[in-house]
């Protein structure tokens, strides 16, 4: 291995958890579970992949998070009944096998949703359908139908959920969770400007659309315990409006990183189009750089970090502890061999892997798990 990427292989603890790198599979939807939401053979041996081509820590594909309105995809893994938990056990103990940590992300798709096997009614913030279309490799078409508005009910009956599936994460033996506040899915529209006209005490100001989020890690940490591992996923872009960044900028991020790094949270999760590049304008802090100075916890970074010598940048300069790879672990599932290596990076292959739909491809499978 070559000596400038060693620090990408420290050992790094995260509240009394000690991960043998800093590389991180980041969640990833496949569409690959059965249709009632369990996990099953092909999935334990995509996430083994991962584990066996040495990342230290994997984060799973969105798992749903009740029998409501929470499920977004077809075939999405879920985290709701005794099957489930069932299911997901031998994925996690085969993962754990290789020393690889496994985090499970909680999920409520809120208006952003492409299929669901038990309503045709999305729940949102306010009565706004998400901006863009649905994305035809992960089964949806058109527009997205506008949602109904969250009662005060709802909002409670998400926040139980969100507890029930990281107390069942726990069962299943993942070594933490992972609380879904990104891309546009619910919780990201209760702090997105036009997704949340609330006039009640969750909406009407960004102060106001964090509240969900601060009681959902607080009932969580209460119910999971001090030592469990509670991170979340930030992010500016949708998965149909990836253009979009939070109004007023770094004051905005100033807000919601000191927000939620205030709460008892062991990590922030953020992804960008360009990990490195400025978050909120020219001249102005990344993402990554914005969540470690803001929220004063550890942060992954996400978002074209494929290349080790970006990867090790982020980490050198104190801007992320952790890197999480997307299309570049797709690419590479044995990424951090690679480096450790000086072996070559493959390319990502859209076309290959993740159409016509995202489920996960035989090829994928064969070429690298041997």
């Amino acid at each position: 291995m070559s000596n400038n990427f060693e620090t990408l292989f420290d050992k790094v603890t995260v509240h009394n958890t000690s991960f043998d790198n800093r590389y991180i599979v980041a969640p990833m939807t496949r569409v690959s579970a059965n249709e009632d939401g369990t996990a099953n053979e092909r999935m334990q041996r995509y996430y083994e992949r991962y584990a066996k081509g040495g990342f230290g820590a994997i984060i799973s594909e969105g798992v749903y998070i009740d029998d409501a309105h929470s499920q977004g995809y077809n075939n999405q893994p879920g985290m709701v009944t005794d099957n489930h938990v069932a299911a997901w056990k031998p994925i996690v103990d085969k993962v754990h096998e290789y020393n690889t940590k496994m985090i499970a992300q909680l999920m409520h798709a809120g208006a952003q949703v492409q299929g669901n096997a038990y309503t045709d009614v999305s729940i949102a913030p306010s009565a706004v359908a998400p901006k863009g279309e649905q994305l035809g490799f992960y089964g949806g078409s058109g527009p997205f139908p506008t949602p109904k508005k969250m009662t005060k009910a709802d909002i409670q009956s998400v926040i139980h959920s969100f507890v029930s599936a990281a107390q069942q994460a726990k069962e299943a033996g993942f070594d933490g969770v992972e609380i879904h506040g990104a891309n546009g899915y619910l919780l990201d529209e209760f702090i997105t400007d036009y997704m949340n006209n609330r006039d009640d005490e969750y909406g009407g100001s960004l102060e106001k659309g964090l509240r969900i989020i601060q009681e959902i890690i607080r009932s969580v940490r209460e119910q999971v315990g001090e030592e469990y591992i509670v991170g979340i996923r930030l992010s500016q872009g949708k998965v149909a409006d990836q253009s979009y960044r939070w109004p007023n900028g770094e004051e905005a991020a100033k807000l919601i990183f000191g927000t939620i790094g205030s709460e008892a949270i062991d990590y922030i999760h953020v992804t960008d189009g360009d990990g490195t590049a400025p978050g909120f304008g020219a001249d102005t802090l990344s993402m990554s750089q914005a969540a470690k100075h803001y929220g004063k916890k550890p942060v992954i970074a996400n978002g074209k970090l494929g290349s080790p010598e970006q990867a090790h940048k982020a980490v050198q300069e104190e801007e992320a502890d952790f890197i999480s790879l997307g299309t570049g672990a797709l690419a590479n599932p044995d990424a951090p061999h690679r480096v450790k290596n000086g072996t070559e990076m493959n390319d990502f292959d859209a076309e290959a892997i993740l159409f016509p739909e995202a489920y996960i491809k035989d090829m994928e499978l064969n070429a690298y798990l041997k």
